[in-house]
């Protein structure tokens, strides 16, 4: 059987809801068996790094990805954590995000070689907070003098066909409530009550959905989300005496916490409401992360093996690739096709995997050709 689509079952079949690991690294032990391993695991997070060293001609490379899941949910005709092989296609929690690119390049790195030192990085916290999974090994090998020149994370980044996206970076995520206050009263005697949710009626046209920049070539514009709204007592004839509402900002680089707030607090003025609260929190940095060899090298692998032409993307959600950025890791991502993830009987198409793995084998010896000191 073919390595990568064995290591894909083999994956699947370990139930590793974050942040268990339930066997995976074992797996991908086994299917790079010339690789070092180590075991890096903090706070009840898993992580493992393997390193093959073939000299000091080629750039550090480095393969980064997530074994752990979501939880699987109902829906499936078949166990989730059982592959099931239908139509040409594998089925199971995490085939498409994303144990069909670390079993891709699981795959690559064992059959190809390098000469330079090739490592593989895994982590069982990715779906969760990401506290101390690649970000936390990143560090460790900063301070060990261990960074890789180059790391690919094995997202699934395809959209339409295989091989037509690559992503250079991601946009931040900025988390916010808004606490609107008011005076609770009984709805009977409304000159005496100050109503919060009558105010929120003023000024949500103003904010939901609202473009806070224009984006850019890369980046699409910065929206304010609103996600939830809490208050009040559950009655009809009693109003609340506050209003809570959360939101989310998907950000561009230039879009901080900063320029949120001033953009609430006129909205705010303009809909003359005086008394609330902000509170907005970064849970992940923006960043673009474009290297032209590393990019260049990745395109010229994708469009020799597929005959596609990838575009260059920063859509989607957050992944562990900022944590290379903020390195200054030169870093992109790269997978199969992404329109089932998270969801039931979750599937990744066979031959977009083989596919998937002949890019990365490619890669590696392109990425081989470069000029470490240049």
């Amino acid at each position: 059987m073919d390595l990568a689509i064995e290591t894909l079952k083999e994956l699947i079949a370990c139930p590793s809801v974050t942040p268990r690991e339930a066997g995976a690294f074992a797996v991908v032990q086994n299917a790079a068996p010339d690789f070092a391993a180590e075991r890096i695991d903090i706070n009840g997070v898993s992580n493992l790094l393997l390193t093959r060293n073939g000299g000091f001609d080629a750039p550090r490379l480095c393969f980064a990805g997530h074994i752990d899941v979501v939880p699987s949910g109902e829906g499936w005709f078949s166990d989730p954590f059982a592959p099931t092989e239908k139509d040409g296609r594998v089925f199971g929690r995490g085939a498409q995000d994303m144990k069909a690119g670390v079993a891709a390049f699981v795959a690559a790195c064992a059959k190809t070689p390098y000469k330079g030192r090739l490592s593989i990085l895994l982590t069982s916290d990715e779906e969760g907070d990401a506290i101390w999974g690649t970000k936390a090994v990143l560090e460790r090998l900063k301070e060990r003098g261990d960074l890789p020149d180059f790391a690919i994370v094995a997202e699934p980044t395809s959209e339409e066909v295989f091989g037509d996206t690559i992503k250079i970076g991601r946009r931040g995520s900025i988390n916010g409530t808004l606490t609107i206050a008011g005076k609770s009263g009984h709805v009977a005697y409304p000159e005496k009550l100050d109503n919060p949710i009558d105010k929120i009626a003023r000024v949500l046209p103003l904010l939901s959905g609202a473009r806070l920049d224009a984006g850019d070539e890369f980046f699409a514009p910065s929206r304010l989300i609103f996600s939830d709204v809490r208050g009040g007592y559950e009655k009809t004839n009693l109003t609340p005496s506050a209003v809570k509402l959360m939101f989310n900002v998907r950000n561009r680089p230039q879009t901080d916490e900063k320029a949120i707030k001033v953009f609430i607090e006129n909205a705010l003025k303009k809909a003359s409401i005086g008394e609330y609260e902000i509170a907005l929190k970064t849970s992940a940095l923006a960043f673009i992360a474009r290297d032209e060899r590393l990019i260049g090298a990745l395109s010229n692998a994708i469009a020799a093996q597929t005959g596609a032409t990838p575009k260059l993307s920063t859509g989607g959600g957050t992944s562990d690739a900022r944590f290379f950025a903020a390195h200054n890791v030169p870093v992109a991502e790269f997978g199969v096709r992404n329109d089932l993830i998270h969801a039931p009987n979750e599937s990744v198409s066979i031959a977009e995997v083989k596919s998937l793995t002949l890019v990365f084998c490619d890669l590696i010896t392109r990425i081989g050709a470069i000029d470490r000191a240049a």
